[in-house]
């Protein structure tokens, strides 16, 4: 599957009483970044009037589906 051509590394996880946590991942082709991971000193990477769009967007379908539910 061309969408996951560029997957690769290894992720550690804790299991404990039917939970999972990530303790740990590595990956050569990494997103992740250090500078993103705080929305407070994210140097603009994030405005946060972005997320009211979002979260109007997101939330179509929960409408969508309780009007379907009021109609059945």
């Amino acid at each position: 599957d061309k969408s996951q051509e560029d997957v690769e590394g290894t992720v550690r996880l804790k299991l404990y009483k039917g939970n999972v946590m990530v303790t740990g991942r590595k990956s050569k082709k990494t997103l992740y970044s250090d500078a993103l991971v705080t929305f407070e000193d994210d140097r603009g990477a994030y405005d946060q009037k972005d997320a009211a769009g979002f979260i109007r967007l997101n939330a179509l379908r929960l409408r969508t589906l309780a009007a379907r539910n009021r109609n059945s």
